[in-house]
């Protein structure tokens, strides 16, 4: 499949193309009038303790940018990508922002990995008007106009999976985090299922991020004997509970960890034999049998080596540059400025990997939850795929309110 046909199918919904564009260009927008390169920020770590992550996110996002400009670019420009490291530190992700959308006038950035890195950016993105393409799942209860945001929230990760494990496992759950607020919003959606399809919460346990000794949370699960263990851990710490629920030797057929943010990333970092029997719940998996997935997946390898993974934040990371591109196709050429770009891109599909993709009017996106069990192999075979789009609701844990176009609203 060429490349121009992968993530080819891209149309409109609603009234979003008739949009009109802000009539006043800013600096960027200027700049992008009298023709050139369109400059796109990157800011991902590439050195520090989420670089393992995020430089994936990198890779999978300057894939895109290459892949488009080898069919000739938006417009007849290529994009130019411009490179940030902020080093895994909250305050560099700020300062490197400010730096690619004042200095270098990039008419958008894509970038990070963690809530606190994206919130470290948020001000600095709101204050300059710019746009922010965020790719990872996150806890919701957010609604700027200044974010896209591509990775799934809670509802889309949570309601076909709580259901699902009571029936197959039983309703007693043992929640373990770290300890931040995506664990704990997260953990707050669950509880409201819990509660509406009779489950309940034996246990709740936070650890630091980074955590490696989990034996004392191992012997509250073997004492407990919980039906799911549901898993908010992240990272190192999510390989290192993972290894050492093996080593203790307890039954995944007995006590699943369900968990909703481990990826093949971390699989491969766990190990195959350890993660085997476990599930996740995803937009995507790497297995995922579509000709826009073997696509990607060809490609990844191709670019960055047979042994390397694709997972359900690369996927979106990439993803969203083809939004973006999509985005910029429907804008004068005159006129590219990131409030243009915002608004051509409500209402946009695209087929990506996991199926077509649509940006709502909240800036989020509407996904295909999954859930997946781990192999030996270090692949999840998908169990439970939904029939349908799933839309996002970034509040659904909080009654009366609702992210929607014109921000965030209270009933």
């Amino acid at each position: 499949m060429k490349r121009r046909d992968f993530l080819g199918g891209v149309g409109a919904v609603g009234a979003a193309g008739a949009l009109a564009a802000p009539s006043l260009l800013t600096t960027a927008g200027r700049a992008m009038a009298q023709g050139g390169d369109i400059p796109v920020g990157l800011l991902f770590s590439l050195t520090g303790a989420v670089a393992v992550v995020e430089s994936t996110l990198h890779d999978a996002a300057l894939m895109a940018i290459k892949e488009i400009n080898a069919e000739g670019g938006v417009h007849g420009r290529q994009l130019r990508p411009i490179i940030e490291d902020p080093a895994s530190d909250p305050a560099t992700y700020a300062d490197r922002a400010r730096r690619l959308m004042i200095r270098d006038k990039c008419v958008s950035v894509f970038g990070s990995y963690t809530s606190a890195s994206r919130q470290a950016v948020l001000p600095v993105t709101e204050q300059r008007k710019n746009l922010y393409w965020y790719p990872t799942l996150y806890e919701g209860r957010e609604c700027s106009r200044n974010v896209m945001y591509g990775g799934a929230v809670p509802n889309q990760q949570q309601d076909d999976l709580i259901p699902w494990a009571i029936e197959n496992f039983g309703p007693r759950f043992f929640m373990i985090g770290n300890n931040y607020v995506y664990p704990k919003e997260e953990n707050n959606y669950c509880k409201t299922l819990l509660a509406k399809h009779g489950g309940e919460v034996v246990n709740e346990e936070y650890v630091p991020l980074g955590h490696s000794d989990f034996s004392s949370v191992i012997n509250r699960i073997r004492a407990e004997e919980p039906d799911v263990i549901f898993a908010t851990v992240v990272g190192d710490s999510d390989v290192a509970f993972a290894r050492q629920y093996h080593a203790a030797e307890l039954d995944p057929e007995k006590m699943p960890v369900v968990s909703l943010t481990r990826s093949e990333v971390e699989v491969k970092a766990i190990g195959g034999e350890a993660a085997a029997g476990h599930f996740s719940s995803a937009p995507y998996f790497m297995g995922h049998d579509t000709p826009e997935n073997e696509a990607f997946v060809e490609a990844y390898k191709s670019r960055y080596g047979a042994d390397t993974v694709t997972h359900f934040v690369s996927e979106a990371a990439y993803f969203q540059v083809y939004q973006f591109k999509a985005a910029l196709e429907k804008l004068d050429p005159a006129n590219i400025t990131p409030e243009a770009i915002r608004d051509a891109a409500v209402g946009l599909t695209l087929n990506a990997p996991q199926g077509e993709v649509l940006i709502d009017e909240n800036l989020h996106t509407h996904l295909w939850p999954k859930i997946g069990q781990w192999q030996a192999n270090g692949q999840a075979e998908v169990l439970v795929q939904s029939s349908e789009r799933i839309a996002p609701l970034p509040y659904a844990a909080y009654e009366g309110q609702s992210c929607t176009g014109e921000g965030l609203v209270k009933a």
